[in-house]
């Protein structure tokens, strides 16, 4: 008798091993996601701006760091300086040309665990309608319960440094810097529909 109690255990045990490895989705929240970028300007100041989230979608397997990908869309309607002629200047056809290019997307084609929470993200990068490769160094925060929603939550902050002529975005280069530095934090959690499955 007390042997099928302990194999009871050890397979509810092993079933909640199996459960907690499997990959998990995240969808990212809009409200605690800042994707930042700055540039030098004329060598005076190092203005920044926030491109905003519109949506996205973070798979992680704590188990399998590899076999995770993070995918999202950041409309440039939601671009915010601060400035509100700046604003519209970046959205305009020697910048961004947000009538015809809205949005920028990012989507993961591979993730390299580095050990220690440190994450190398290789994946593609949209902007003004040119796809290139680029580097995310990213940190994992946090993973766990949400001690307010009581939700499986993530946490990551990421940073990157690119060309924007790459992207077909040189207006006033070297003038305005031609290197971008980006900033990236975010959390995000298990939709409550996913959740109750």
């Amino acid at each position: 008798m007390r042997a099928l109690k302990y194999l009871a255990l050890a397979g509810l045990l092993g079933a909640a091993v199996s459960v907690q490895a499997a990959p998990v989705t995240y969808k990212l929240d809009p409200g605690h996601t800042m994707v930042l970028f700055s540039w030098n300007h004329f060598g005076y100041s190092n203005p920044v701006a926030d491109f905003g989230l519109g949506d996205g979608t973070l798979v992680f397997d704590e188990q399998h760091p590899a076999r995770s990908s993070v995918e999202v869309t950041l409309p440039l309607a939601n671009l915010d300086t601060h400035v509100p002629a700046l604003d519209k200047h970046l959205k305009e056809a020697d910048f961004f040309d947000a009538d015809k290019y809205p949005t920028v997307t990012f989507k993961s084609t591979k993730v390299q665990p580095l050990g220690g929470g440190k994450f190398k993200v290789t994946g593609d990068l949209t902007v003004h309608g040119v796809t290139k490769s680029v580097v995310l160094d990213a940190t994992l925060n946090k993973v766990g319960p949400h001690p307010m929603t009581k939700a499986q939550a993530i946490g990551f902050d990421a940073t990157a440094t690119l060309k924007r002529s790459d992207f077909g975005v040189g207006a006033y280069v070297p003038k305005v810097s031609d290197e971008i530095k980006i900033r990236i934090t975010t959390e995000g959690e298990v939709p409550k529909a996913d959740a109750a499955k």
